[in-house]
Protein backbone atom coordinates (compact mmCIF):
# COMPACT_ATOMS: atom_id res chain seq x y z
CA UNK A 1 0.00 0.00 0.00
CA UNK A 2 1.47 3.34 -0.99
CA UNK A 3 1.70 6.25 1.37
CA UNK A 4 1.40 9.94 0.77
CA UNK A 5 2.96 12.77 2.77
CA UNK A 6 0.58 14.66 5.01
CA UNK A 7 1.41 17.90 6.79
CA UNK A 8 0.11 18.20 10.37
CA UNK A 9 0.56 21.05 12.80
CA UNK A 10 1.05 20.35 16.50
CA UNK A 11 1.82 23.17 18.93
CA UNK A 12 2.67 25.51 16.06
CA UNK A 13 5.19 23.08 14.58
CA UNK A 14 4.82 21.41 11.19
CA UNK A 15 5.37 17.69 10.80
CA UNK A 16 5.26 15.61 7.63
CA UNK A 17 3.94 12.10 8.10
CA UNK A 18 3.54 9.33 5.53
CA UNK A 19 0.08 7.80 5.62
CA UNK A 20 -2.01 5.53 3.34
CA UNK A 21 -4.32 7.65 1.19
CA UNK A 22 -7.49 6.38 2.85
CA UNK A 23 -6.25 7.33 6.33
CA UNK A 24 -5.40 10.99 5.67
CA UNK A 25 -8.49 12.41 7.40
CA UNK A 26 -8.08 10.11 10.38
CA UNK A 27 -4.45 11.15 10.83
CA UNK A 28 -5.36 14.82 10.64
CA UNK A 29 -8.09 14.31 13.24
CA UNK A 30 -5.58 12.52 15.50
CA UNK A 31 -3.13 15.39 15.08
CA UNK A 32 -5.82 17.91 16.05
CA UNK A 33 -6.67 15.81 19.11
CA UNK A 34 -3.02 15.60 20.13
CA UNK A 35 -2.53 19.35 19.58
CA UNK A 36 -5.58 20.09 21.70
CA UNK A 37 -4.48 17.74 24.48
CA UNK A 38 -0.95 19.14 24.54
CA UNK A 39 -2.28 22.71 24.69
CA UNK A 40 -4.63 21.71 27.51
CA UNK A 41 -1.78 20.15 29.51
CA UNK A 42 0.50 23.11 28.86
CA UNK A 43 -2.18 25.55 30.01
CA UNK A 44 -0.68 28.91 30.79
CA UNK A 45 2.77 27.47 31.58
CA UNK A 46 4.69 28.15 28.36
CA UNK A 47 7.93 26.93 29.93
CA UNK A 48 7.01 23.24 29.93
CA UNK A 49 9.27 21.35 27.55
CA UNK A 50 7.81 19.92 24.36
CA UNK A 51 9.02 16.39 25.17
CA UNK A 52 7.33 16.49 28.59
CA UNK A 53 4.08 17.71 27.03
CA UNK A 54 4.26 14.97 24.41
CA UNK A 55 4.86 12.23 27.00
CA UNK A 56 2.06 13.44 29.26
CA UNK A 57 -0.36 13.74 26.34
CA UNK A 58 0.62 10.26 25.10
CA UNK A 59 0.18 8.82 28.59
CA UNK A 60 -3.27 10.42 28.96
CA UNK A 61 -4.38 9.17 25.54
CA UNK A 62 -2.98 5.67 26.19
CA UNK A 63 -4.84 5.58 29.51
CA UNK A 64 -8.11 6.56 27.81
CA UNK A 65 -7.52 3.89 25.15
CA UNK A 66 -6.89 1.27 27.83
CA UNK A 67 -10.08 2.25 29.65
CA UNK A 68 -12.07 2.06 26.39
CA UNK A 69 -10.66 -1.40 25.68
CA UNK A 70 -11.55 -2.61 29.17
CA UNK A 71 -15.10 -1.25 28.81
CA UNK A 72 -15.42 -2.91 25.37
CA UNK A 73 -14.18 -6.22 26.78
CA UNK A 74 -16.68 -6.02 29.65
CA UNK A 75 -19.52 -5.29 27.21
CA UNK A 76 -18.44 -8.22 25.03
CA UNK A 77 -18.37 -10.56 28.03
CA UNK A 78 -21.85 -9.41 29.07
CA UNK A 79 -23.16 -9.81 25.52
CA UNK A 80 -21.69 -13.32 25.34
CA UNK A 81 -23.30 -14.19 28.68
CA UNK A 82 -26.72 -12.92 27.55
CA UNK A 83 -26.50 -14.67 24.18
CA UNK A 84 -25.48 -17.95 25.85
CA UNK A 85 -28.44 -17.65 28.21
CA UNK A 86 -30.84 -16.95 25.33
CA UNK A 87 -29.37 -19.85 23.36
CA UNK A 88 -29.97 -22.24 26.29
CA UNK A 89 -33.54 -20.97 26.67
CA UNK A 90 -34.20 -21.37 22.96
CA UNK A 91 -32.74 -24.88 22.99
CA UNK A 92 -35.01 -25.71 25.90
CA UNK A 93 -38.08 -24.37 24.13
CA UNK A 94 -37.26 -26.09 20.86
CA UNK A 95 -36.42 -29.34 22.66
CA UNK A 96 -39.74 -29.28 24.56
CA UNK A 97 -41.72 -28.76 21.36
CA UNK A 98 -40.04 -31.58 19.45
CA UNK A 99 -40.70 -34.35 21.98
CA UNK A 100 -43.08 -37.05 20.76
CA UNK A 101 -46.15 -37.66 22.88
CA UNK A 102 -46.08 -41.04 24.57
CA UNK A 103 -48.87 -43.54 23.90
Amino acid sequence: MSTEPVEVRILDREYTVGVPAGERDSLQAAARMLDSRMREIRGSNRMVSLDRLAVLAALNLAHELQQAREERDARERELTRVLDSLDRRLDGLLGAGSEKPQD
